[in-house]
């Protein structure tokens, strides 16, 4: 195929020269003396080598343009990731609105009766002013018929008071009745008024979170709108299954092949999502991601304990779920590094992280001979998590996560950071790219990486499983 193409082009080659030729004098004369001409093999040759040289170019022009399209590929997952994230959000958003507008029309609806049952409270309040003042009318008499009772009065008015000693009895077994009813109502007044006043802090309290929502609300919409305009893939569905994972690697051994975020829960730990990384092989926990530099990892202990990111863009796991999922056995630790010209390295360790107490050091065993290992070597006592509010390296004199930033397990602070600064283009400054993410060994210390991935598996996977 290719002779046939060279034969074609030669000819069309010939066709065009004597073409030109025909432009010259005396070219009508010799042409009718000599019918046919050829070309020498020196100018069959030069076009020749400049086809070669043509096709030479449009296969690097090729692969220029499969490196692009890869990496718009990898940029469009991400972004899947994020709208599936938005998707999420916004319909747990839209079910608790509607829990809250459910709450609404039913405190609206026990305003209206704690209003009523204000209502006859104050009907009530206003008989027992009148019955007070009947009250007060029977304490005058009472009082009036005592004095007369104690004075000096004549035998016939004592008569008249003796006869009247029943009546007073009556009266103060009515104003005892009175009094325990005024009780009564007053113990009632206060019950209800606790309620309104626990009942009007409810429905502020909701107000302000239908206010919240209803904020909220438009701006997600819209940024859903405009994500689903832009791509119309979806992310992966968690697999449905009563008791959790204990890493991804279980996971896929339950039959799960979609890389995602899922809910997994290590031996004696608390449940957290993380991102699996599924391939032919079996299941990755993904610990940590840089690709694009939108987050800070100039972060403190705190942080870099209880992880921070986005698990479908960049992201740390933490250093407390690491810890849970490397304390339930052998574990794999494998690091992802690609430069700026695309080309990847990675490099695994048999490791074992420790808890809090001890800084969360890192023991590793090396994997395969060769200088990229070199960059995470340790000693039998291992590496402690350094951060810049929590100094644990082994340099003494200088703080490596503040001088370098980001938190990472520093040895003598230049062996290996891959939490530095990201850089979209490497600086000129030989200072500023120190304290990007590098690997020594690989590229250098001044040649900050374009992305790297971390992740763990089991030691012992068994992946003819399904």
């Amino acid at each position: 195929m290719k002779v046939k193409l060279t034969l074609a082009a030669l000819a069309l080659c010939m066709a065009v020269l004597m073409e030109a030729a025909a432009g010259f004098p005396g070219f009508e004369r010799k042409a009718k003396e000599n019918k046919v001409q050829y070309a020498s093999w020196d100018e069959v040759n030069v076009i020749a080598h400049g086809l070669l040289q043509l096709g030479h170019g449009l296969k690097e022009h090729v692969d220029k343009t499969k490196g692009q399209i890869k990496d718009i590929t990898a940029k469009l997952s991400s972004f899947n990731g994020t709208v599936a994230e938005l998707s999420r959000q916004t319909q747990t958003l839209q079910e608790e609105g509607e829990v809250l507008k459910a709450r609404a029309r039913g405190l609206e609806e026990r305003e209206s009766l704690v209003l009523s049952v204000s209502a006859e409270l104050k009907q009530r309040a206003e008989q027992m002013e009148k019955e007070e003042g009947r009250v007060r009318q029977l304490e005058g008499k009472v009082d009036g018929l005592l004095r007369a009772q104690g004075s000096g009065l004549s035998n016939a008015s004592v008569s008249s008071s003796s006869s009247s000693s029943s009546d007073i009895h009556t009266v103060q077994k009515l104003l005892e009745a009175q009094n325990r009813r005024i009780d009564e109502l007053v113990e009632r007044i206060k019950q209800q008024q606790d309620k309104l006043d626990k009942q009007n802090g409810r429905i502020r309290n909701l107000q302000s979170q239908l206010e919240q929502w209803k904020a909220a609300s438009p701006k997600l919409r819209t940024i859903l709108r405009h994500k689903e305009e832009e791509t119309q893939n979806t992310s992966t569905e968690q697999a449905d299954s009563s008791e959790l994972p204990a890493d991804c690697h279980m996971l896929f051994l339950r039959g799960q092949r979609l890389s995602g975020v899922y809910k997994i829960q290590p031996q004696a730990s608390q449940p957290f999502q993380a991102y699996c990384e599924m391939t032919a092989e079996g299941g990755w926990t993904v610990i940590q991601r840089r690709q694009d530099g939108a987050v800070d990892f100039d972060q403190l202990w705190q942080a870099y304990k209880n992880g921070f990111g986005t698990l479908h863009g960049e992201f740390w796991l933490g250093l407390e779920q690491i810890h849970a999922l490397s304390r339930q056995g052998g574990y794999v630790l494998q690091v992802q590094l690609t430069d700026w010209n695309n080309q990847a390295q990675s490099v695994e360790y048999s490791f074992r992280l420790g808890g809090e107490e001890s800084s969360y050091t890192l023991h590793l065993r090396e994997g395969a001979p060769g200088n990229l290992e070199n960059a995470l070597s340790t000693d039998s006592s291992g590496l402690p998590f350094s951060t810049r509010d929590r100094d644990s390296d082994l340099k003494p004199d200088i703080n490596c996560a503040k001088h370098l930033t980001g938190g990472w397990w520093f040895s003598n602070c230049g062996r290996a950071n891959l939490n530095g600064k990201y850089f979209s283009s490497i600086p000129r400054q030989r200072h500023a790219r120190k304290q990007g993410m590098f690997w020594k060994t690989w590229r250098g210390r001044y040649y900050p990486l374009k992305s790297t991935v971390m992740k763990i598996a089991p030691v012992e996977k068994d992946y003819n499983s399904s």
